[in-house]
């Protein structure tokens, strides 16, 4: 097998095309606070901004992959997904125990947490993140 189990949906392309812009962005944004000094930049929460940095890598990474209809795509948008998440959870300890933080933080963590669970889920169906033979209840027993 070569990696894909189908035929690539409508929706792939312009999801990835998505993935592949907003991890550009994410990394030329990201660089450029973290060339300029992160610590002079109002509210920055360092380990959110080394996380989004090195995360528009794998968005990028996913993004190609999604386009060329790979099921290691799929994956790689799980963990992206899971590991915004965890970041978003870690974010909102932060922000819990009283550490300093910019509002647009917030929706920008709310973003990409739904961006990648949407796209993780969509080519979980569409490619199969479990081995359909795995995933069947008479397997299991």
């Amino acid at each position: 097998m070569t990696g894909t189990s189908a035929i690539r949906p409508r929706w792939a392309a312009p999801a990835a095309w998505s993935a592949i812009l907003f991890g550009v962005a994410t990394i030329l944004v990201g660089g450029k606070t973290l060339i300029a000094d992160p610590a002079s930049a109002d509210d920055i929460v360092p380990f959110v901004l080394w996380f989004n940095f090195i995360a528009g890598f794998a968005y990028v990474t996913a993004g190609y992959g999604i386009l060329v209809w790979k099921r290691w795509a799929a994956w790689l948008s799980a963990v992206i997904a899971a590991a915004t998440l965890a970041a978003f959870v870690a974010f909102g300890i932060h922000v819990a125990v009283g550490g300093s933080f910019a509002a647009r933080t917030v929706g920008a963590m709310m973003l990409r947490s739904l961006v990648w669970t949407v796209i993780a889920v969509a080519t979980c169906r569409a490619l199969g993140c479990v081995p359909r033979e795995a995933a069947h209840p008479s397997r299991l027993g």
